[in-house]
Parts: structure tokens; C-alpha cells; sequence
């Protein structure tokens, strides 16, 4: 069982220490401590290394339970190398993001910074263009002030038309009604002179009448 001029057992045992190794070189890239991180990469590309040459001296073990054993091992070193692989991956992007925020603002500040005179030209566009939309609703305001007040007004007046035509209406009536009553007054007066006078030439052909009988 030797790989390269090693056994299964020394190879596995080089891995381990690899191991360690590259969690404490994580650590101390997430801490700060260490600047770059392709010395971890290295580690962990050994260990990826030995892991195929321990997967192939643990196939020729003859013993079953042996060979079991050893698959487990050599199994775990290559689970243990991914999962390190995967946390510094992580942090490298997060760092990464770290790095790209931090330079999008410094780029920020700076043009902030150069075109300070552009900012505050752009606030007073901005502030003027305000100023225009409230003068402008203010404007539309009285316009629709006026609007309801000339509206009012057409209103108003068509009442007092309407008042006014009632009124003659009922003047007219009121005239119909008179010019009936005196026509029927005036002809009453012409029923009563006839009367008086058929009474006045009744009274007279009596008189004559009688002076005439008496005779």
C-alpha cells in the first residue's frame, strides 16, 4: 500500500497535518492576520492531491473491514478539504463584495466632491421646478375659483329669470281674471239699464193706460 515511494498510512497522516494547518490558515484570513489567501488555496490543493492517491492505495487493501476503514478515512480527509474549500470561497467573495462597495463609494465621495457645483446646480433645477408646479396649482386654484364663481352667478340669475317669468304669469292671470270680472260687470250695468228702462216704459204705458180707462 504505498503511493510514490509512501504508504496509505504516511500519506493519510500528511493530510492530517495539512488539515490543520489549513483551518488555522482560514482562520487567521478571516481574522485579519494573513493578507492573502493563495497560501490556504495551496494547502488545500496538496490535500486534494493525497486524497487521489490514498483513494487508490485504499482500493488494494485485500482486508474488507481494513479496506472499510480506510475508505471512511480517506473519505473524510476529502470531506474536510471541500468543506474548507467552500468557507474560504465564502469569505473571499465577501470580501471581495467588501472591497467593490468600498471602492463604489470612495468613487462617489470623489465625483460628489469634483462636481459639487453640478449637485447644487441640479438642487436648483429641482428647487425651481417645485416652485413652478405650486405656482402653477396655485394658479389652477383661482382659476377654478373664478370658474365656480361666474357659474354661481349664471345660476343665480337663471333663478331670478325663473322668479321673473312666475311673476309675469301670474300678473297675467291675475289681468285675465279683471278684464273677465269687468267685462262681466260692465255687462251686468248694461242688463240693469235695460231693465230700467223697460220698467220706466212699462210705468209710463200703465199710466197711460189707466188715464185712459178712467176716462
Amino acid at each position: 500500500m504505498e503511493g510514490d515511494g509512501a504508504t496509505l498510512s504516511e500519506i493519510y497522516q500528511r493530510a492530517k497535518k495539512l488539515l490543520m494547518r489549513t483551518r488555522d490558515g482560514l482562520e487567521r484570513v478571516e481574522h485579519g492576520e494573513l493578507s492573502f489567501s493563495d497560501s490556504v488555496y495551496n494547502d488545500i490543493s496538496q490535500i486534494q492531491s493525497l486524497y487521489v492517491q490514498m483513494d487508490r492505495l485504499w482500493r488494494s487493501i485485500p482486508t474488507k473491514s481494513q479496506r472499510d476503514l480506510w475508505k471512511r478515512k480517506v473519505e473524510q480527509v476529502a470531506e474536510e478539504a471541500e468543506s474548507l474549500k467552500e468557507s474560504l470561497d465564502k469569505y473571499n467573495f465577501r470580501n471581495q463584495k467588501r472591497m467593490t462597495e468600498a471602492k463604489e463609494r470612495a468613487e462617489l465621495l470623489r465625483r460628489v466632491n469634483g462636481d459639487s457645483s453640478h449637485v447644487l446646480r441640479i438642487f436648483d433645477e429641482e428647487a425651481q421646478a417645485m416652485q413652478s408646479v405650486r405656482t402653477s396649482a396655485h394658479e389652477l386654484e383661482n382659476a377654478n375659483a373664478i370658474g365656480e364663481a361666474i357659474l354661481s352667478t349664471i345660476h343665480g340669475q337663471r333663478d331670478r329669470l325663473k322668479s321673473a317669468h312666475r311673476k309675469a304669469l301670474d300678473v297675467l292671470n291675475t289681468v285675465g281674471i279683471s278684464n273677465s270680472v269687468l267685462r262681466l260687470i260692465e255687462r251686468r250695468n248694461r242688463v240693469d239699464q235695460w231693465i230700467k228702462y223697460a220698467g220706466m216704459l212699462l210705468t209710463i204705458i200703465f199710466v197711460f193706460a189707466f188715464v185712459l180707462w178712467r176716462r
